[in-house]
């Protein structure tokens, strides 16, 4: 396997890795003054924090990320494009860059960079839209920044 990254359901992880979450979302929205009041406010210890806390972040346009990498398959036909950017437009992500191979057997690989600055949705359910999109084959995130 290639990827330093797992997509994981939360529901088999030990319970800490969502506090870790938490404790630095308390942090930077100021509802904490210091990693030692976050810390207590979720209960868990300060090295538990630190252990983790560069490692485990919430999949979601408006955490620390800035910009997610989306691999695609598209048939090769007009306006499939088009209806991907408006999915894109629809939940406020603005594209930085998008990579298009030429078409093999009429289906076109892309890559696109996403700005997640504004979004209005997490990246699962921008998937998940792009996937129910026709003439979308396949969406697949590849990374967060």
């Amino acid at each position: 396997m290639d990827s330093r990254y797992l997509i994981v359901d939360k529901k088999i992880l030990p319970e800490y890795f969502e506090k870790v979450v938490e404790a630095s979302r308390l942090l930077a929205e100021g509802e904490a003054p210091d990693i030692s009041e976050a810390v207590r406010k979720v209960e868990i210890s300060r090295s538990t924090y630190y252990k983790y806390k560069d490692y485990v972040m919430e999949l979601s346009a408006k955490k620390t990320s800035k910009r997610a990498i989306i691999s695609m398959q598209l048939r090769h036909e007009t306006g499939v494009l088009e209806k991907l950017i408006r999915v894109i437009a629809s939940h406020s992500y603005s594209i930085w860059t998008i990579n298009q191979s030429p078409p093999v057997n009429n289906i076109a690989t892309i890559m696109i960079a996403l700005n997640m600055d504004d979004a209005t949705c997490g990246l699962e359910q921008l998937i998940l839209d792009m996937r129910e999109t026709e003439g979308i084959k396949k969406a697949n995130l590849i990374g967060v920044e």
